[in-house]
């Protein structure tokens, strides 16, 4: 077992180790910026607090920032071509990438894993609100966590939207589109219209007797049912009130 004085001089050496591997190194990094529509691209404060904070985290981690992209698209897909262009610099006159958030990169956990697997494995990514830097093993770790939650926390939410809408449609309340076939919207709620109502049931009916769709909107155009356009019944529609 090491003495007290033992372990400090190990800790000295393995400090100054690490500090001569860094000297005279300087990780060179492209900073990324991500607006998500046109007037902040243009205009918004987002596009230059966004440059300071990478300007202030490069000085502060003796980063050399080479270059600002700016692009202004979603982050639904990582098919952007200011991001491509980014990664494919990576290895050429650049060692790592540096964003303000995650996010700014993709809010997908799958396409966030696939891009640290294929391109930050072997160079750095920086950010600078998640404090990751994943030129450690410890970084990874972060970075990866990080990801897991926020992709769980995006499906806690749609599973508590979608349960509210489920709630709210189970009270005839209106979800939003189009109000559907047999109801009027009524002070936020579906209440039922007697004469779509009618034809839902024939529908019904002659679905049950075996007619096909075509002969039951030619039947209702015989007897006079039309469409809330006022035009007879396409067979196509007649599927979609039997549904």
């Amino acid at each position: 077992m090491l003495s007290p004085m033992g372990s400090r001089t190990l800790q000295s050496s393995v400090i100054s180790l690490l500090s001569n591997k860094r000297e005279g190194y300087m990780t060179r990094a492209i900073g990324y910026i991500r607006v998500s529509t046109d007037k902040q691209a243009e205009h918004g404060f987002s596009l230059e607090a966004q440059a300071e904070k990478l300007k202030a985290y490069a000085m502060l981690y003796d980063i050399e920032l080479i270059d600002l992209v700016i692009e202004q698209g979603s982050a639904k897909s990582v098919h952007r071509d200011g991001l491509q262009t980014v990664l494919g610099r990576l290895g050429q006159d650049a060692d790592g990438l540096l964003v303000v958030k995650l996010d700014r990169l993709t809010r997908s956990v799958a396409d966030l894993g696939r891009l640290v697997e294929t391109y930050f494995q072997d160079y750095a990514l920086l950010s600078v609100g998640e404090q990751i830097d994943t030129r450690s093993a410890a970084g990874r770790l972060v970075l990866n966590v990080l990801a897991s939650v926020s992709q769980w926390e995006r499906e806690v939410i749609g599973e508590r939207t979608s349960a509210a809408m489920q709630h709210m449609k189970s009270l005839n309340k209106y979800t939003g589109g189009k109000t559907p076939y047999g109801y009027d919207l009524v002070s936020g709620s579906l209440v039922e219209n007697e004469a779509e109502q009618a034809v839902i049931q024939l529908v019904a009916k002659y679905k049950a007797e075996g007619l096909s769709y075509r002969k039951i909107s030619k039947v209702l155009a015989e007897a006079g049912y039309l469409s809330r356009t006022g035009r007879s019944f396409t067979p196509n529609r007649i599927m979609q009130i039997a549904a």
